[in-house]
Parts: structure tokens; sequence; C-alpha cells
């Protein structure tokens, strides 16, 4: 697997992990906003959509690594290059869907963010001509726009400014108008444009999830009825003239991604509705505050603990030389060929070795780095096997191992003929094997012979 490979891997598996938490996430909120508006407040219920962003993080946090499992032995029995074929070329369709998925999710994204870019500037271009007011009601700078469909609206994340209709004066009276104000300014003390910045940010991140999106006209909502509870729970006494300034605006008539319109693009009912209900006394909020913050790390621990911890690797497998140990165990006997060498990464080293007449092979084999603190062997070998009567197999293949370093792989020619019923026939191994350990660096006793063993080795080469 190639270091884009490996990357692409990794980014889809996280991918996946943060849309599941933001998935569970939002169906969280989505099932807790309602019955906690009721007991504690539409302030408390508007803090549950700290869950979402909560969550995807969390289940991005890094985890300890796993206890390595060591594995067994990589035996494989070697067949024509053709029948190993499908397996790489399955992986690597593997690795191009998976590279194919990351690239649409990233080019979405983008798309998204410069579609929200586009309607802030779209709404910006409608303050075009408007001119600085200056009220002691508000300690906020004040733009009066041109025409009498933008505003009353809070615009930016930061550096917040508050804007006006041109008829402001005209449309609402004074106490209407200091409520307005008030209203605004709860915005800048909540930090609500950077919380809209922040879900217009997952709303890119997760464009094509349809929760997303109806999160982000949810949380707006919940927001306006938080903002208004908050300015309620300072000037109680002017609920009617409080309803008054909402029937008095009319929905926003531009897009406003990051930043609070007076009235959004939902019925006012609601909020109406919301303001004939008692407020919760103290003790219910904090207590409310206390539920939020258990379910708040409760959510992220639940995600972080589901989170599966990365394999525990041996470093990246880099370095600039490797020690390649080959042992050739032919006919079923014990070991009896032995090479190492000393490697660079991707150099190949040629080895042959012979059985009497009957078994025989060469190869050249090469190390480098692979995925997850693996090395990579790649071989090209070619093998005859001579069964007298002039009946001679020969059998070659290109063979890539992958295994940690230390640990042996092995790569088997040939097969073995079991016996039939007849006495005079028996079991006959007709196999070359050829154990493989490579290594990351090199001792001074290998690397002293690499000059003579890097383009030819004999059997029994050390």
């Amino acid at each position: 697997m190639s270091s884009i490979d490996a990357l692409v891997t990794a980014w889809t598996a996280r991918g996946w992990l943060a849309l599941l938490a933001f998935t569970a996430a939002v169906l969280v909120v989505a099932t807790l906003r309602r019955p906690c508006r009721r007991l504690f407040g539409t302030e408390r219920a508007f803090q549950l959509w700290l869950l979402p962003p909560l969550a995807t993080l969390a289940s991005q946090l890094p985890h300890a690594a796993a206890p390595t499992v060591v594995l067994p032995s990589v035996a494989s029995a070697v067949a024509p290059m053709t029948a190993l074929l499908p397996a790489y070329a399955g992986a690597a369709g593997a690795a191009d869907w998976r590279a194919w998925i990351l690239l649409l999710w990233s080019l979405g994204g983008a798309a998204s963010l410069l579609l929200a870019a586009y309607a802030q500037a779209h709404y910006r271009a409608q303050l075009r001509g408007a001119t600085c007011v200056v009220d002691a009601r508000s300690a906020l700078p004040l733009l009066r726009a041109a025409g009498t469909d933008v505003g009353p609206a809070l615009i930016g994340a930061w550096r917040s400014r508050i804007v006006l209709p041109a008829d402001f004066e005209c449309r609402y009276d004074a106490t209407e108008q200091m409520l307005i104000l008030a209203h605004e300014a709860a915005h800048v003390r909540r930090h609500d444009g950077s919380w809209c910045l922040l879900a217009r940010l997952l709303a890119a991140l997760f464009w094509f999830h349809p929760l997303a999106w109806w999160a982000l006209a949810a949380l707006r909502h919940d927001q306006e009825l938080a903002c208004d509870a908050a300015v309620l729970r300072e000037h109680g006494s002017h609920r009617r003239s409080y309803a008054n300034a909402m029937l008095k605006t009319q929905s926003a008539a531009f897009a406003l991604p990051v930043g609070c319109p007076w009235s959004l693009r939902h019925p006012v009912t609601e909020r109406i509705a919301m303001l004939k209900l008692p407020q919760p006394n103290p003790f219910r909020r904090r207590a409310g505050g206390a539920v939020l913050a258990l379910v708040a790390v409760g959510m992220a621990g639940a995600v972080y603990a589901a989170t599966p911890p990365p394999p525990a690797t041996i470093g990246d497998g880099r370095s600039d030389h490797y020690t390649l140990k080959i042992d050739v165990a032919m006919g079923g006997r014990p070991e009896s060929m032995h090479f190492t060498s000393c490697l660079k990464p991707g150099q190949f080293n040629r080895l042959n070795g012979t059985d009497g007449s009957a078994l025989s092979w060469q190869g050249r084999f090469a190390v480098s780095p692979a995925a997850g603190g693996q090395l990579q062997v790649d071989a090209d070998v070619d093998t005859r096997f001579d069964h007298g009567d002039g009946k001679v197999h020969a059998q070659s293949a290109k063979p890539i191992v992958r295994t940690l370093p230390g640990q042996q792989a092995s790569i088997v020619f040939g097969q073995v003929t079991e016996g039939g019923q007849q006495a005079d026939t028996r079991r006959h191994d007709d196999t070359i094997r050829i154990n493989l350990t490579p290594s990351i660096g090199c001792a001074a006793a290998t690397s002293a012979s690499v000059s003579a063993g890097a383009a030819r080795a004999r059997p029994g080469h050390v």
C-alpha cells in the first residue's frame, strides 16, 4: 500500500467516525430539545447544540495505541502471476473508490462554503449606502440600511454590527426599538454569531447529510427562542411590545449565514407563543445546566470509548538501510540455504540455489517501507522442478509480502502430492519454501558484505 493509499484509507476511516458521531449527536438533540425546553427553558435547550460539534471532535481525538497483536507468519502458496492479480486488483480498486469518495466529499464541502460566502457577500452588498447611527441605547456599532427590507439583524461573528432598516424609527415605537436593540445585544453577549459560523462549517462538512441541514435550521430557530428568553428575563413587563415588534418585522429577504436576523424565514407564531409561557426559575435553570453538562460529558465519553484505537506500530518502517534474511527449504526438508543482505530501500538483491538436479530457483528481492510500520518485500522468482524422464515444470511469480520488522513471512512454490491406496506410493513434497525476515537497519558485519552480496549472492552467503 502506497503512502497515498494509506492516507486516503485513514481519512476515510476518520470521516466515517465523524459522520457516525455527528448523526448520533443530532438525533440526541432532536429527541431532547423539546422536553428540555419545557423543563429548563429555551436557553438550556439551545445549549444542547453543543453536542454535535463535541461528539464530532471526540471521534477524532487520538487514542493510546492498542496492544500489538502478533499475527502468524504470512505463508503464501505462489501460483502463476495471473492467479495473483485479482487480489491486488481488488485492493487497488478499494483504494480507488475511497479516493473518489474523499474527493467528492471535499469538493462538496468546498462548494457549500463557497455558496455560504456568496450569500454572506450578497447580504453585505445590500448594505451599500448604509450610514452609521449613534444611539445611546446601544454600545454596539449601528448601521442604518438604505432599504426597508434589510434588518434588524446582527451581522458577523466578530466585530459584529447591528443593522437597522431605513424606517426603523417610523416602524417601531420607542419601547419596541429598545427591545430590538436589547435583542441584538443579547445575541452579542451570547456569541451567537460564532455559533452560526460553527454550525455553517459543520453543515459544509456534512453537506450530503439531510440531518445536517435540518440541524442548521433547528439551531437557528432555537437560537432565536433562547435570545427571546434572555431579553424577557430583563424586560418581562414588555411582552406585548416585544410581540408587536415581531409582527411588524418581515422575514429576512436575504440569507445571512453568519449573523442573526431578527425574523428568520419561519413562522413567528411559536416565538410569540413562547412569550406567554412563564420563565423557569433560577433553580431550574441551574439544574438544567447540570443535566446538560452530564449529557455532554456522557456523549463525549461514549463517542470516545466507541472509537477504535489505532493498532500499535513499530515506527513508520522508514530507514536508509534494511536487513533481509532469507532461509530456503526444498523438498520438505529443513532449511539448507541461508542468506543475509543489507539493502537500501528498493534495492534488489539477486540470489539463487539448487537442490542437486531436481529443484532449483533464482530470484531477486527488495525491501521498502509499507503502511502501519510494516516492511514490504518485493520478489521476482523463477523456479524449476525436474521430475525426471524429461518432465520439467517451471514456475515464475512476482509475489509481494508485508510483515512487521523482524517477523518472518513465507512464499511457497510447487506442490505436495499425497500418497494413494497402494503400498508403493508415498507422500511426495515437491516444494521450494522461501522464508523472508526483513528488519530495519543493518548490523556492522552485514553492512560490510553489501558490496559483495548486493549484486549477486550465493547459497550460504552471510
